[in-house]
This record gives C-alpha cells, sequence and structure tokens, in this order.
C-alpha cells in the first residue's frame, strides 16, 4: 500500500503562482508514475502533469508553460508548481500514483483562483 497526501492550496488572486506538494509513504517501491491530476467544480478529473521514475515528464496543453512537476525522491514529496493561475485552474487538485500492483489517489486540496 502507498498513502499520498497532499499539501498547499487555498485561494490566491489571478496571475499569481502557489505550490502543492505530496507526501508518499509505504511501499513507494512500487511506484512507477506519479502525477497530479485536477477536478474543477461539475467536471471530470483530469491529468494536469506526470513524472516517472525515469524523470520524464509530461503535462496537458491547459499548463504546459506554467506549471512545472518535480519531486525530491530522497524526501517521497511530489511537487507541483503553478504560475500565472487563472480563474480556469480552480479545482480540487489530486495526487496520483500508478504502481506495478496498484492505483493511488490522495484526498486533494482545494485550490481557488479568484478573478
Amino acid at each position: 500500500q502507498v498513502q499520498l497526501v497532499e499539501s498547499g492550496g487555498g485561494t490566491v488572486p489571478a496571475g499569481g503562482s502557489m505550490g502543492l506538494s505530496c507526501t508518499a509513504s509505504g511501499n513507494i517501491d512500487d511506484l512507477r508514475v506519479l502525477a497530479w491530476y485536477r477536478q474543477p467544480p461539475g467536471k471530470q478529473r483530469v491529468m494536469v502533469a506526470s513524472v516517472t521514475t525515469s524523470g520524464r515528464t509530461g503535462y496537458s496543453e491547459s499548463v504546459t508553460g506554467r506549471f512545472s512537476i518535480s519531486r525530491d525522491i530522497a524526501k517521497n514529496i511530489l511537487y507541483l508548481q503553478m504560475n500565472s493561475l487563472t480563474p480556469e485552474d480552480t479545482a480540487v487538485y489530486y495526487c496520483h500514483g500508478i504502481g506495478v500492483q496498484a492505483i493511488y489517489w490522495g484526498q486533494g486540496t482545494q485550490v481557488t483562483v479568484s478573478s
């Protein structure tokens, strides 16, 4: 089992920046991909950014150039740096892990961008 716990989130004005963290614990050797997803109000949950164990990153088109995913392997922490935020970035952000045996989700953290 893997546990993922997000931190960060809150309210930020449009044009501002915010950082999210996700701390992984448990059988972290099982993890192959870590990602951030978000779910805007009334919409489906979608992938925002991902990083593999080899360090390869990927981003959705809507955040490319504004968001950056990174990880601290020694501390087992996944980060998401979000810049140039717009109200359309308002959502619950989830940490997601894909393991050999299972997939994992954090509890989510609310990010609200005020106009």
